[in-house]
C-alpha cells in the first residue's frame, strides 16, 4: 500500500515537472505560445520537443519559423543588434536544413531553408548573396511544387525577384566579372507572384507591405499606396504585425511626400 502511495506521489511530480511528455505535446504547447504571437515560448517549447525527438520534422521546421519571427522583430540598427538577428538567422537556416534531411518531401521544411537563408544572405557581402541567391530560388521553386497553395511561398518568390532586379545593369554586368553569373530577375514577376500571394491570402499583412514595395519599383505609387494602407488597415495576425504595419506607415509618408 505505502508503495503504491509513494508510486503514485512520484508520477504526479514527474507529471508537474513536465517529465514524460512527448513531442507532440511539446509541438501543441509551441502551436498554441505562437498563436498567442509569443515566439521565444514557442521556440523554448520546440527545442524541448527535439530533446525527445532530435530528428521530428515539424518541431524543426517551427523552431527555425520561431527563430526567423524573433529575428524579424529586433528593430534595432546597432552591431550587437545586427549580431543577433544573423545569428538567429544562422540558427533558422541550420533547424530547417535539419528539417529537409528529416522530410525531404514537404514544403515547410524547403520554405524555411528559403526563408532564413535569404534574410541571412541579405546581411552578407554581394558575393554571397548572389552565390546564395541561386540555393533560396531553387528552395522556393521545391516548395511551390510540393504544395502550389503555399502563399508563402510565392510571397518568398516575389520578394527573390524584386531582390534580383534591384541589381541594375553595370552592376549587374561588373558583378557577373567578379562573381560569375547572376540570377535574373523583374519587377514583373515580383508583382505577378506577390498578387498571387495576396489573392490566396488577403488579410496577410506581410503580403500588402511587400506588393506595395514592388509596385514602388514600378513606379505604380496609387497601387502602392493602396497596398501600404491595406497593410496598416488589416488586423494584427502574426507577432511582426506590429513591425511591419510600421514600415507600411513609413513607406506610405515617403510616397505621399514624393507624390506631393
Amino acid at each position: 500500500m505505502k508503495k503504491s502511495l509513494l508510486l503514485g506521489i512520484l508520477i504526479v511530480a514527474l507529471a508537474v515537472l513536465g517529465y514524460g511528455q512527448t513531442a507532440a505535446d511539446h509541438i501543441k504547447a509551441g502551436d498554441e505560445a505562437y498563436a498567442r504571437f509569443d515566439d521565444q515560448k514557442a521556440l523554448e517549447h520546440y527545442q524541448e520537443a527535439l530533446k525527445v525527438e532530435p530528428q521530428n520534422y515539424e518541431a524543426l521546421w517551427k523552431a527555425s519559423r520561431a527563430f526567423v519571427d524573433i529575428a524579424d522583430v529586433i528593430t534595432a540598427t546597432d552591431k550587437a543588434a545586427a549580431q543577433q538577428r544573423q545569428k538567429l538567422y544562422t540558427d533558422g537556416t541550420s533547424y530547417a536544413l535539419k528539417a529537409v534531411a528529416a522530410n525531404p518531401n514537404d514544403t515547410w521544411g524547403h520554405f524555411q531553408v528559403a526563408a532564413a537563408l535569404g534574410l541571412k544572405l541579405l546581411m552578407l557581402s554581394q558575393k554571397q548573396q548572389v552565390d546564395g541567391s541561386k540555393q533560396v530560388k531553387a528552395e522556393i521553386d521545391k516548395a511551390i511544387a510540393l504544395d502550389p497553395n503555399n502563399d508563402l511561398a510565392y510571397h518568398a518568390l516575389g520578394r527573390w525577384h524584386r531582390r534580383i532586379a534591384e541589381i541594375g545593369g553595370a552592376q549587374r554586368f561588373f558583378g557577373s566579372i567578379l562573381y560569375g553569373s547572376i540570377p535574373k530577375g523583374s519587377f514583373a514577376e515580383s508583382e505577378k507572384y506577390l498578387k498571387k500571394a495576396v489573392d490566396m491570402k488577403p488579410e496577410f499583412v506581410h503580403h500588402r507591405l511587400e506588393l506595395g514595395l514592388t509596385y514602388v519599383s514600378l513606379k505604380k505609387h496609387d497601387l502602392a499606396a493602396q497596398e501600404f494602407q491595406k497593410a496598416i488597415d488589416l488586423p494584427k495576425t502574426t507577432s511582426k504585425d506590429d513591425v511591419l504595419k510600421d514600415q507600411a506607415r513609413t513607406e506610405l509618408a515617403k510616397l505621399k511626400r514624393k507624390t506631393k
